[in-house]
């Protein structure tokens, strides 16, 4: 009976010692960069930057981001989980290649003219990033538009 009584307490207090006031928060994305760009692809980072005032972790998955080049859909994000840390402010990496030959393709010329020019392209990130805890999930939004220098 002792040994019940004293793992009901423990088990209570735990519980509700713990914050979990509210989900992490997003705070945006930055530090766009581009990486790597060759003939072939174009590769891009982004880090979407979080605050976690909790005492819980979770995970974050960013599978519903889709990437806009000079205004035409050319890539999804697609990555695995990210663990969550508790009480910190943490970001995940986000990284997308975008073939060459999509942006450059008949719709696109006149904008790609413009980029070449001014050796920048307009990335826009949109979608939803899905954060999950014992049972618990929410989502973010995330609409955030970027010129990004490009070298050639």
């Amino acid at each position: 009976m002792f040994k019940r009584l004293l793992m009901f307490s423990l088990s209570f207090t735990l519980l509700f010692n713990c914050s979990f006031t509210k989900k992490p928060e997003f705070v945006r994305l930055e530090n766009f960069k581009v990486i790597d760009s060759n003939a072939k692809n174009i590769t891009i980072r982004t880090e979407a930057l979080f605050l976690n005032k909790n005492d819980v972790g979770g995970t974050l998955k960013t599978d519903d981001l889709k990437v806009y080049i000079n205004d035409l859909e050319l890539a999804s994000v697609v990555s695995d989980e990210f663990d969550v840390p508790k009480r910190e402010r943490f970001t995940i990496p986000l990284t997308v290649k975008v073939a060459t030959e999509s942006i450059m393709n008949d719709e696109n010329l006149g904008s790609l003219l413009g980029s070449l020019l001014s050796q920048s392209l307009k990335v826009h990130i949109k979608g939803d990033i899905k954060y999950k805890i014992m049972g618990y999930s929410s989502t973010y939004s995330v609409d955030e538009i970027q010129d990004v220098k490009i070298k050639f």
